[in-house]
């Protein structure tokens, strides 16, 4: 009976063998099989060569070349020598293209294979694989915001179903920018500045979060928010009845983001600037332009507001990049030169003193345009960057020929050279170093030198009023420029490093009439004098104006009355004139 229970369970096992859907063989410890089931030889038929199936390490010969070296290096008796070896099978053949191998030592002398058909498997895998790779490419790996990619393929699909006619609402296109966030980096840090950019992404988040129950949207509804690069956001409203819903959406978005963000104990403020394309039918590419033009209209505008795009502003574009462009051209090429107004001293008796000083400023001498004004150049400098650069030119140009003068001129050259700051300088953390060595290279008396800085840049930003410290530590004096028209009042005066007050135009042209620039202009000067600080008076055109800010007993005036701006030479010429007339 015992006999008869064992063939069973044999037979039994033997049928197993042969049944199962796992290839499984027996070989001897140099490869010679002498059992396999018949799913191993379906799935080795493809590997081997001639369709020989007696040797396991021949079968494996090119996929598995070291499969031999494995089994002598497995030095126990028993014991698994390779599990789950992928084998791909050769092209072109029938059958499974990749196999899994197990390999196991029964006893010194004999092995055991086991060989499954992992195609299927591995078809899935690569599948997981590419979906995990398009969505980390259609990913900005520091907000997890879908990117510029993403934003393409949702235009392209909401361009190609409209483009069957049907009539069910608009969509928009927002492009935001950050309107501080280079000084963010400047002054944080890069670390912060990333951290800056995560928090913003999620106030965009939550003012686009369901329920969308504020957003006026028609039958087919979708939004889209990503990041594009660096800190530039981009949101997609599709479904929308009007463009006014986008700029609703645009509004709350610029609410948001305006308030402080709270980062390493500053409270920072980082407004948005909006541009809105309403979509019309063009490729993603060119929505995303002009969505990207009105932005930077809304910026111009001072930021922190959406602008609409209108058609013109694409040839307004086209123009400031044609600047740009030949901006960048010039300063490599010295088409830039300095020109310099005099700024006088107003003395008592009603006369003048004309070596008081002069100011500064830049022209650009185009070779085909001829001589372009500061006011086509200079806000297109601030907007790609050139402005530091060019400040910089500037300063450098004026110091030399300020030294030039000093030994050309003797007594009658100008005894101070005003030079006027941009933001982009001031925020950059070594500029102190940069004057430091001009003012070495150039042999200036930095005593002599007198920077300006506009009254909203030094009252609005401490980094910058820092920066101001730097420079007043290196001997140098400061002005503070267009005084009356920016951000900060006779108040506040005292808590501004500078040592002159400059009162702008706008106040002294209408000096003459109306008697409110009047007192404005006297309480101005009383308050700087308390203060020990100088008045100069801007913009003086006409006699008049100039008997009232001297009976104001303002210091120093500059306008066309006196000199229009002059070049190097002629500038040292209406000196020497000045000494004899």
């Amino acid at each position: 009976m015992m006999e008869h229970d064992d063939k069973l369970a044999y037979e039994a096992l033997m049928q197993f063998l042969y049944r199962t859907p796992i290839g499984l063989l027996q070989a001897d410890i140099e490869g010679a099989i002498d059992m396999l089931n018949p799913m191993a030889a379906q799935l080795l038929m493809p590997l081997a060569p001639q369709g020989a199936l007696d040797n396991l390490f021949a079968i494996f010969g090119a996929a598995a070349a070291d499969l031999r070296d494995r089994v002598a290096r497995c030095d126990t008796p028993s014991g698994v020598v390779v599990e789950g070896l992928r084998i791909d099978a050769p092209d072109g053949r029938d059958g499974p293209q990749v196999l899994s191998l197990s390999v196991m030592k029964i006893d010194r002398n004999r092995l055991m294979a086991a060989v499954t058909d992992i195609t299927l498997e591995a078809q899935r895998e690569q599948e997981r694989l590419a979906t995990r790779l398009s969505s980390a490419a259609r990913t900005d790996a520091l907000t997890r915001m879908p990117n510029r990619s993403a934003v393409h393929e949702e235009l392209r699909r909401i361009l190609e179903r409209d483009s069957g006619g049907k009539d069910d609402g608009g969509f928009a296109v927002l492009f935001m920018n950050c309107d501080r966030f280079r000084q963010v980096n400047d002054t944080l840090g890069q670390a912060t500045g990333d951290q800056l950019l995560v928090m913003v992404a999620e106030r965009i988040r939550n003012v686009l979060r369901p329920p969308t129950d504020r957003l006026p949207l028609g039958q087919r509804s979708g939004q889209l928010a990503a990041r594009v690069g660096g800190d530039e956001f981009v949101v997609v409203l599709d479904g929308l009845r009007r463009v006014e819903d986008a700029e609703s959406v645009a509004a709350r978005l610029i609410g948001a983001i305006g308030r402080a963000f709270h980062l390493q104990g500053h409270d920072v403020v980082c407004n948005m600037s909006v541009g809105i394309a309403w979509g019309d039918g063009h490729e993603p590419d060119a929505l995303l332009r002009d969505a990207g033009i009105a932005m930077v209209e809304a910026k111009r505008a001072g930021g922190a507001r959406f602008v609409r795009f209108e058609a013109e502003m694409r040839e307004r574009s086209a123009r400031r990049t044609d600047i740009e462009t030949d901006l960048r051209l010039a300063l490599q090429a010295e088409q830039l030169f300095v020109v310099y107004q005099p700024v006088v001293a107003l003395r008592s008796d009603g006369g003048t003193d004309r070596s008081a000083g002069v100011e500064a400023l830049v022209r650009w001498q185009h070779p085909v345009r001829g001589v372009v004004p500061p006011f086509e150049f200079i806000g297109v400098a601030e907007e790609c960057g050139l402005i530091g650069a060019l400040g910089d030119f500037v300063l450098e140009r004026a110091c030399r020929d300020f030294v030039r003068w000093q030994h050309e001129l003797g007594e009658l050259a100008p005894r101070l050279l005003a030079v006027n700051l941009s933001r982009a300088q001031l925020g950059q953390r070594e500029w102190a170093g940069t004057v430091a060595r001009i003012l070495g290279e150039t042999g200036m008396d930095p005593q002599r030198l007198q920077l300006e800085v506009t009254e909203s840049l030094a009252a609005q930003d401490t980094d910058v009023q820092l920066r101001l410290h730097e420079l007043k530590a290196l001997g140098i004096t400061l002005a503070l420029d267009d005084f009356g028209t920016g951000y900060s009042s006779l108040a506040s005066l005292h808590l501004l490093p500078v040592d002159t007050v400059k009162i702008d135009r706008s106040f002294v042209s209408q000096s003459e009439t109306s008697h409110h620039h009047r007192v404005l202009i006297e309480a101005t000067v009383k308050v700087a004098q308390s203060l020990g600080m100088n008045t100069v008076a801007e913009g003086i055109e006409t006699l008049e104006q100039a008997d009232v800010v001297r009976a104001l007993q303002c210091d120093k005036g500059q306008g066309y009355l006196y000199s229009r701006p002059l070049p190097q030479d002629a500038l040292a010429e209406w000196l020497r004139q000045s000494a004899v007339s």
